[in-house]
């Protein structure tokens, strides 16, 4: 798969931005409206500052879904977690680079655990970071925001940065996806898209508005349809 012969963008709704007390409504809505793909942010309160769930929850919600959950760990630390959320039925694991110190051996245990490989990057996290792992990849997760927090807003230059590591991986690892999560909308999806986008993450633009999650899904697919 190369920027010239792409896939049409895929979307992965943000639970993160769901109703928590009717999180398996939340999720089997999604996937009604054609949704691609589950994205389940775990957060601990130490690599960023708010706390969300744990592997309990991503397997009550794999109960509710026949899509791919798409688990990012913003956890310190997180080869402590790893096998708990692929036996919680994570289909893919995507860990942070910033969150631990040998981090070839949490990529080879990700592998180790069933789970597909995932590797995020904070917005000022140098791309060289990227290049050396895509080899192990089969994600790779581009942020366009700081990580932690729902409805922030699109950082500008996260455009040339998937310009970038769209062509670092088709250059090394072309059955890679590029992720891109944080201030996605009607107005930043088309931008993401055409930058190289193979996977984009939405949370409140799903989840939030006076629309329904259908009518929220078949709008952003609009939106990006010209970049494909």
């Amino acid at each position: 798969m190369t920027s010239q012969s792409r896939n049409p963008v895929r979307l992965a709704p943000s639970i993160l931005s769901a109703d928590f007390a009717n999180l398996g409504a939340a999720v089997a809505a999604a996937e009604d409206a054609g949704a691609d793909l589950i994205h389940v942010d775990v957060m601990d309160g130490q690599f960023v500052p708010n706390i969300s769930i744990g592997p309990a929850v991503v397997g009550a919600v794999k109960r509710h879904t026949s899509l791919p959950l798409d688990v990012h760990l913003m956890i310190s630390t997180p080869e402590r977690y790893v096998a708990d959320f692929s036996s919680a039925g994570a289909d893919y694991i995507t860990v942070h680079a910033e969150a631990t110190h040998h981090l070839h051996r949490l990529l080879q245990s990700v592998r180790e655990s069933g789970a597909k490989v995932g590797l995020a990057l904070n917005p000022l996290t140098p791309l060289a970071v990227l290049e050396g792992a895509l080899g192990y990849l089969d994600l790779a997760l581009i942020m366009s925001v700081d990580p932690g927090f729902g409805g922030q807003e699109f950082i500008g230059g996260s455009v040339s940065r998937i310009e970038a590591a769209r062509r670092m991986r088709d250059r090394i690892n072309p059955n890679c996806l590029i992720e891109v999560d944080g201030g996605i909308n009607l107005r930043t999806a088309p931008l993401a898209a055409a930058a190289g986008a193979d996977i984009l993450v939405a949370g409140s633009a799903v989840y939030g508005g006076g629309a329904s999650v259908r009518e929220n899904i078949a709008e952003l697919r609009a939106a990006i349809s010209g970049a494909d």
